[in-house]
């Protein structure tokens, strides 16, 4: 009797170490989904950031233009010109 109570107790004890292996995991698991959780925020305002300062790049290419500069002259031209053409595609529309 005294063999089988050892293998009893000694699968006891394997298992409360397996049970405690789990809950350890389970709660690493929740601290990493926190983690990914905070970064694809960062990811989404580090997105966002660069998108206004994107804009503000061109905005700024576009004063530079306006204001003398040789270097985006071209640039500025077109995009007068393609503000100049959907004023125009919009006062056709309004005329209709």
């Amino acid at each position: 009797m005294s063999n089988i109570e050892d293998i009893v107790i000694s699968l006891e004890n394997k298992i409360t170490k397996v049970l405690q292996q789990l809950e350890l995991l389970k709660q690493e698991n929740l601290k990493l989904c926190d983690n990914l959780e905070v970064s694809k925020q960062e990811i989404s305002n580090q997105k966002r950031q660069l998108a206004q300062w994107e804009e503000k790049y061109e905005a700024l290419k576009l004063t530079n233009a306006i204001l003398g500069s040789d270097e985006n002259k071209r640039e500025t031209k077109l995009k007068i010109n393609a503000l100049i053409r959907d004023i125009d595609h919009c006062i056709g529309q309004l005329s209709d």
